[in-house]
């Protein structure tokens, strides 16, 4: 009998049994392509031909091609990787956060947020690479010996400690998700009927058996990267911000980027990964997995990082007339009235006011309203970085050096492209790797037998509620597999 708190939502839904999990989940790495999937691919795959042409036109005619001056020498570019790296945020703060928060609903979808911080951190990668139009030397940026002479990385210079604060930070969400992809590559592995899949799979299960050894090391590693990884959240964004906050240039030099900036990615990457979420739901056919529940609680969480942006916005106006410096103060003023006007209005309808809809219950449990709302912020939160950037440069200390920016179809192929490469590394992913993790959505399954000495059960004072659905007790159910959760109650009874 499957138990039902009379308080709070059941996270898996239709009384799923540990079969059913392995089943649902399996099926979709197992069986051939549906055509939704073959659709979404098929867009992915047009956009990222758009980006290997972009990327193939500035590699051969130079930086040249993008609407860069002498003015305004980062737009798009920075504008891009700073929206790529804070959508990249959302990921490690679900599977770390909220695992040492124990937040059972992560279960259903930290898998998907994990490989979302991995794509999104590569997709952000291609834009500094790229800005330095000579791509080959990209190496420069690490603190390498030099045979050419005593030329050093500058340790001094905030774009290095990006280099290292993202590199360490891929690095670290590449082994968290590699970790808790093991349980499940076991369970692949042992249902496979191909020569090649079982191989594959074992490789990548690493020798996994189930054993309580396993399961033991598997949970201590995953807490300590849990707890390297949450640090690793707060300062990645934090030293991006420094770029801008360690320079001289009015509208950047402000002491509010570092926690601006951090509650503006995780707004943005809680957006992008309820778009994922969405359509991964609707491709995969996963709907018992992803409920209603779990996209209000990141609704929820979306609105509140929302209105702590709305928060910042204000504040730096209020730092701006506070510190009565004039080039500061004209900055702002012509950020919502000068000739970017509309990429001011844009941003704060879409970052301040579209979140509070969420306030609504309907909304909040609303599939389209949700959708369209993740999308409003994902622009919106673009329009954020665009903003600070373009703005602050187009007009800068000299009057005779006040210029306009305007992207070329190059700019907006790259970034058009970059959309087209992540969602083509996600869709592919999300087809041969289980997007849901079996291992942790079965711990959730609350079950309970008839007089039994289980959670849930008349030994520990509670009862199922009369009317709820019943389903048979996991461990009569056939096919669970050697990796699930070892089902004690089974010993017990």
């Amino acid at each position: 009998m499957q138990y039902v708190s009379p308080v709070r939502e059941p996270l898996v839904t239709s009384g799923k049994t540990y079969h059913d999990v392995t089943q649902d989940i399996c099926y979709q790495v197992e069986a051939a392509p549906n055509i939704r999937w073959m659709g979404a691919l098929g867009v992915a795959l047009i956009l990222l031909g758009v980006f290997f042409y972009s990327v193939y036109r500035t590699l051969w005619y130079g930086i040249g091609e993008w609407g860069l001056n002498k003015t305004i020498g980062w737009a798009w570019d920075i504008t891009n990787f700073v929206w790529w790296v804070g959508i990249g945020h959302a990921g490690t703060l679900i599977s770390a956060v909220l695992l040492l928060f124990r937040q059972k609903w992560r279960s259903s979808i930290n898998r998907a947020a994990e490989a979302m911080t991995i794509f999104a951190v590569i997709c952000a990668a291609m834009f500094p690479v790229l800005h330095m139009g000579r791509p080959w030397l990209a190496f420069y940026v690490f603190p390498l010996q030099n045979t050419l002479g005593s030329l050093w990385a500058n340790f001094n210079s905030p774009l290095l400690w990006d280099v290292f604060a993202i590199s360490t930070y891929f690095t670290v969400s590449l082994v968290f998700w590699y970790t808790g992809l093991v349980p499940d590559f076991a369970t692949i592995r042992d249902r496979a009927k191909g020569k090649i899949a079982r191989f594959s799979y074992s490789i990548l299960s690493m020798g996994w058996t189930g054993s309580a050894k396993h399961w033991s090391r598997y949970e201590t590693v995953s807490l300590i990267l849990a707890g390297v990884s949450t640090p690793l959240v707060l300062s990645v964004h934090t030293i991006v911000s420094m770029d801008f906050a360690t320079s001289v240039v009015p509208g950047w030099h402000t002491t509010i980027f570092p926690p601006y900036f951090v509650s503006g990615a995780i707004f943005s990457g809680f957006a992008m990964v309820l778009t994922l979420m969405l359509i991964t739901r609707v491709v995969f056919k996963l709907e018992d997995y992803i409920t209603l529940e779990h996209i209000a609680l990141m609704n929820k969480i979306m609105m509140v990082t929302g209105s702590i942006v709305g928060v910042a916005y204000i504040t730096e106006f209020f730092i701006a007339w506070y510190s009565q410096v004039e080039y500061e103060q004209y900055c702002f003023i012509n950020r919502a009235t000068g000739p970017y006007w509309w990429a001011y209005a844009c941003m704060m309808s879409c970052n301040v006011l579209s979140p509070q809809f969420v306030w609504i219950r309907r909304v909040r449990y609303s599939i389209v309203m949700t959708f369209i709302l993740s999308i409003i912020v994902n622009i919106g939160m673009w329009f954020e970085r665009f903003v600070i950037i373009v703005s602050s440069l187009h007009r800068d200390y000299l009057p005779s050096s006040w210029a306009m920016f305007s992207p070329t179809r190059i700019d907006v192929g790259i970034y058009v492209g970059t959309i087209g490469l992540f969602f083509t590394l996600f869709l592919l992913f999300a087809k041969f790797f289980p997007v849901i993790n079996m291992a942790e959505v079965k711990t959730i399954l609350k079950y309970t037998v008839n007089d039994g000495p289980t959670y849930g059960g008349s030994n520990d004072g509670s009862r199922s509620p009369a009317g709820h659905h019943a389903s048979p007790a996991p461990y009569s159910t056939p096919g669970v597999p050697a990796s699930a959760p070892v089902n004690y109650d089974k010993q017990n009874d």
